[in-house]
């Protein structure tokens, strides 16, 4: 859903940005404007979604901001078994880097807009997947370790 979502607003930003002509009849101004409203759309739906089903299934929310999560990660790799972090999820990871960095692609870039979507909706997932394990990973290990002293009322 979010890699549909940044489809839509990539391909809205690009028509609104590069098209002079005509799309099915309309100007590339109203064209535009809805892929960007309907891509915002989809991600913000993705978002309520996902914080439905976090409710729901009892998964616990991630914490902490960037900063704190991109610190915890090495962390995180560190402790992963202690975590349960499954292998799965890093060979997941790590394809997503190779195929980043290879100059191989479903769509090639020399197809213009169309050509990075695909390179982006990995990045976009690769930084949320990381982003919320490392959240999860912060709950965790706050958890673990119990109250801070500053957290427990004085008598």
């Amino acid at each position: 859903m979010i890699f549909f979502s940044v489809v839509l607003t990539l391909l809205g930003l690009g028509t609104l940005l590069w098209r002079d002509d005509e799309l099915i009849g309309l100007p590339p101004a109203v064209v535009g404007a809805g892929l960007l409203v309907l891509g915002v759309a989809a991600g913000v739906l993705w978002v309520v979604r996902r914080r439905r089903r976090w409710e729901r299934t009892g998964e616990p929310r991630p914490v902490g901001n960037v900063i704190e999560r991109a610190k915890a990660l090495p962390r995180l790799l560190r402790e992963r078994k202690a975590y349960g972090l499954p292998t799965s999820t890093l060979a997941t990871w790590g394809f997503a880097i190779v195929y980043l960095v290879s100059p191989i692609d479903v769509l090639p870039e020399l197809l213009p807009i169309i050509g990075v979507t695909d390179d982006a909706g990995v990045a976009v997932w690769l930084l949320t997947s990381v982003s919320t394990v490392a959240g999860q990973y912060l709950r965790w290990e706050r958890e673990r370790r119990g109250p801070k002293p500053s957290d427990v009322p004085e008598r």
